[in-house]
């Protein structure tokens, strides 16, 4: 490769997985991606479908689906192909393309994630305000926010220089990765992004740990047994949904800053987990935890009507 070149052609995807569980991980990808996609399918289609789903926080879910489904395509395709055929050259643009679509759903699903539990605070603590509170527009600030914070990132790929090599050891097109292998020194390539990480991690994380407990307070406050565990009920849907979001992808970047070493493979496998496994098991949660949009889907499957049914939200 030219050394006086600024920027590459193409990247090489060196997706270094354990051998012997090469195929099995072809196999589980391509199974996720398809329990993936055809869930949070079935998901926005249901609540489109529904009027009785017109609601905010419907929309944040179905909006949390379509992001999910975009994260899937995004990723898994690449990923697949990356470990069928070996090292895999991609171009440089569909690279940055790549990584900047990551960024903008990363940040946008944890706005999402804040925004829902924002919604049922105000929905327990603040019933009578909740029409005044919450309304539809939030989910197009959400993504207005994340094209403003993920444009630098896109620009500082721009300025990385490639001069030993263009090899990424990763499935697929990776920021961080970029950054290690560029001949850069600039602190600046990782700072903005330590900095957009802890604003959009942990800021929304507590943000969501701080609603869940006033919820609980106010819940147990609430005279009916009834009422309680719809409350409860409701909560731990969206508990189980941040958990299968942030647990692998804080895993992956925590151990490494704790001193406890990650192999490359390892580091691949819990990356490859914490982008992909989410996207699959959020509709899951939803239809088994949420009776109207289960109901929705078996309607939907079965060829029946829908009908205007108590709403749980």
């Amino acid at each position: 490769m030219n050394k006086s070149l600024s920027s590459v052609p193409e990247f090489v995807l060196q997706c270094f997985i354990d051998s012997g569980q090469w195929s099995y991980t072809i196999a589980a990808l391509f199974l996720i991606y398809l329990i993936s996609f055809t869930g949070n399918f079935l998901v926005v289609l249901v609540i489109i479908m529904n009027p009785q789903h017109q609601t905010p926080m419907f929309l944040y879910i179905a909006t949390l689906a379509v992001v999910d489904l975009m994260n899937s395509t995004n990723l898994i395709p690449r990923m697949l192909a990356a470990m069928i055929y070996g090292p895999l050259s991609v171009s440089y643009g569909p690279c940055a393309l790549q990584v900047h679509v990551e960024g903008h759903i990363l940040v946008v699903e944890t706005l999402l994630l804040s925004l829902m539990a924002v919604d049922r605070y105000v929905a327990v603590v603040y019933p009578l305000r909740y029409p005044s509170l919450v309304t539809n527009k939030t989910v197009l600030v959400s993504n207005v926010i994340a094209v403003i914070i993920i444009t630098p990132l896109t620009i500082l790929l721009t300025e990385l220089i490639f001069c030993i090599s263009n090899s990424l050891p990763s499935c697929f097109c990776d920021y961080p990765t970029m950054v290690q292998i560029a001949c850069n020194d600039d602190p600046k390539f990782l700072t903005y992004l330590s900095t957009i990480t802890v604003i959009f991690a942990f800021g929304p994380l507590l943000l969501i740990l701080f609603s869940y407990i006033r919820i609980t307070q106010a819940a147990l406050q609430i005279s009916s047994v009834e009422g309680k565990k719809k409350v409860f009920s409701t909560c731990l849907t969206h508990l189980l949904v941040v958990g299968t979001i942030y647990i692998p992808l804080f895993l992956s970047y925590m151990l490494p800053g704790l001193g406890i070493p990650l192999s490359i493979e390892a580091y691949n496998t819990l990356i490859i987990v914490g982008n992909t496994v989410p996207p699959m098991l959020n509709p899951i949660i939803y239809s088994f935890r949420n009776k109207e949009i289960k109901g929705s889907i078996l309607k939907l499957l079965t060829g029946t009507k829908p009908r205007q049914e108590i709403k749980n939200y």
